[in-house]
């Protein structure tokens, strides 16, 4: 279990960035998968989610996770909601006591976010696409709708997939740049022709200032880098497996 600095000295917060390690799945899932969309045993998804929502100081079905579509949709929690009943969104924000929101992820750039004065936090699922999209922007305005500012809002990115190992196609790069000629600035030469390494985590702290957000953290950790520690949709991808666990990032407040 891995923490911001920014939030952990915040004492009405609850929040980690989970790792693989200290759960009961096996194989490519090992260990700790709470991928409720992945191929690995239910019972040992839900024990490893247990344990994380035990980790945050909720009660095991208060641990919430939406049906990710790669969006900038959020939705507002406000009680609990079951496997089948989950909404499709990519960003979750509360103001609900001992509810944990999160986000499973597995490169993907996973942004927890606090107002503690207002008691409200936020966590959304910033892959490119949501990203480019607009999750982070939408994520805050829906923090604001709950009572939050952006003056005292806290944002940490977790365990993220870092440049030197996400090479892209020369169409990805041509999608960000009709967006935004400045974008450039966010990839980098690649050793194949026509392609590109996208700088994942520096395009999601620019769309967090963007959003108004000054007091952001990065973690600084490579989910594809580091197997023991994480898991990798690309690393397994490129290693021939057929499927691959998933981390959970969350975030509570506590009474």
């Amino acid at each position: 279990m891995l923490q911001a600095l920014s939030l952990a000295k915040i004492a009405r917060i609850r929040h980690a960035f989970f790792t693989r390690s200290g759960g009961v799945s096996q194989g490519v899932y090992a260990t700790l998968n709470g991928g409720v969309g992945s191929n690995d045993a239910p019972a040992k998804v839900d024990e490893n989610r247990a344990r994380m929502a035990a980790a945050l100081g909720v009660v095991p079905n208060h641990l919430l996770t939406a049906y990710q579509i790669h969006s900038p949709d959020v939705v507002i929690a406000e009680q609990p909601w079951t496997r089948e009943t989950r909404p499709r969104a990519d960003a979750i924000v509360t103001r609900t006591p001992r509810l944990a929101v999160g986000v499973s992820t597995a490169d993907c750039g996973p942004l927890l976010l606090a107002d503690a004065a207002a008691g409200v936090v936020g966590a959304a699922h910033a892959g490119w696409r949501g990203a480019l999209g607009g999750v982070i922007e939408a994520t805050v305005a829906a923090m604001e709708s709950l009572g939050a500012k952006r003056a005292r809002i806290a944002a940490a990115l977790g365990p993220t997939i870092c440049q030197p190992y996400y090479e892209v196609g020369p169409e990805f790069v041509e999608r960000f740049l009709a967006a935004d000629a400045s974008n450039a600035r966010f990839f980098a030469a690649s050793e194949r022709a026509g392609h590109a390494m996208f700088d994942l985590t520096g395009f999601i702290a620019e769309r967090v200032h963007r959003a108004g957000i000054d007091n952001f953290e990065d973690l600084g950790l490579c989910t594809y880098a580091e197997p023991e520690r994480f898991f990798s949709y690309r690393r397994m991808t490129r290693l021939g497996e057929a499927d691959y666990g998933r981390h959970i990032n969350a975030i509570a407040l506590a009474d």
